[in-house]
């Protein structure tokens, strides 16, 4: 099959000749597996992200996404994909589920954990995978995830942050940016993906404040962790389900609604429940940072 016009898959314009370019690749190694064949393919592109690391998961998605389209055939799987292992690692842990009630006040201090080290990790999947409506299959790419505990230790919340959506019309037009800025600066966004209150977790204005604390520290716990710093959040709020009513609390901003497509979609033939977009920017200067660096 023949590729006609250029199209822009995973972030990257793929033409004819970077067709041709995979195939011949494949046809002449047929040793090599298919994470050898992605990491090569981002070593002859020059295919980098901002701190010069090969974007190998973005360029395996992209290969799949040419072989779904039947531009070409890639390798066999020589393995277990790495997501499935991630998935089965997902085990159940113990939990108490006596209902929490009562004032904010009664749980202050909380205490707002990064996750890092292997029981958090259980804990947070756990949790995510049980009780949240998306579930949680785990996640790549910069990300950031904590879990929230009140005084006396008693978990509260998960929230996780990672890949900003490729393109929102109405985040875009708010930031003022055009499609040659976008791939550049995008890593300077995250997305708030799961916001969890655990179900007999019911205390009034916790969201909020939980949204309020991680706002103030979580532009300092990214750049301690991938060496930048993030200057926007963002988040799609469900419609059918939800109001927003915590994020309007915590002074994020309403910016517009979706078109109900999937974040990922390029080909706009995945539809989902329309959502609305709130943003939080954490510099004043955040449009100019995100427009010119």
């Amino acid at each position: 099959m023949a590729m006609e016009t250029p199209m822009v898959i995973q972030g990257r314009s793929v033409n004819k000749d970077d067709i041709a370019q995979i195939r011949e690749l494949i046809r002449s190694n047929p040793s090599w597996h298919r994470t050898r064949l992605s990491r090569e393919l981002c070593r002859h592109w020059g295919w980098c992200n901002h701190q010069g690391q090969v974007k190998d998961m973005a360029c395996r998605t992209l290969l799949l996404k040419l072989e779904a389209l039947g531009y070409l055939t890639l390798p066999k799987r020589q393995g277990v994909p790495p997501n499935a292992s991630r998935n089965r690692s997902i085990q159940d842990v113990f939990h108490d589920t006596t209902p929490i009630e009562g004032s904010l006040q009664d749980l202050l201090p909380l205490s707002i954990e990064v996750v890092k080290d292997k029981s958090s990790v259980s804990l947070f999947g756990f949790l995510l995978s049980r009780y949240h409506y998306l579930g949680y299959r785990g996640s790549v790419g910069e990300n950031m995830k904590y879990v929230i505990f009140d005084r006396r230790g008693r978990p509260l919340s998960c929230v996780l942050f990672g890949s900003a959506a490729w393109k929102v019309e109405s985040r875009d037009s708010y930031i003022g940016w055009d499609q040659s800025q976008r791939p550049q600066r995008l890593h300077l966004i995250t997305n708030n993906m799961r916001f969890l209150v655990l179900p007999w977790v019911r205390i009034p204005h916790l969201a909020s404040h939980v949204l309020g604390s991680i706002v103030r520290r979580i532009r300092e716990d990214w750049r301690k962790r991938y060496g930048h710093e993030v200057v926007l959040l963002e988040t799609f709020v469900d419609m059918t389900r939800f109001r927003g009513t915590c994020y309007k609390a915590a002074n994020w901003r309403f910016v517009g609604r979706t078109k109900g497509r999937s974040r990922n979609d390029r080909y706009n033939t995945i539809r989902v429940p329309q959502k609305e977009v709130y943003v939080y920017p954490l510099s004043s200067r955040f449009r100019e940072i995100l427009a010119h660096g």
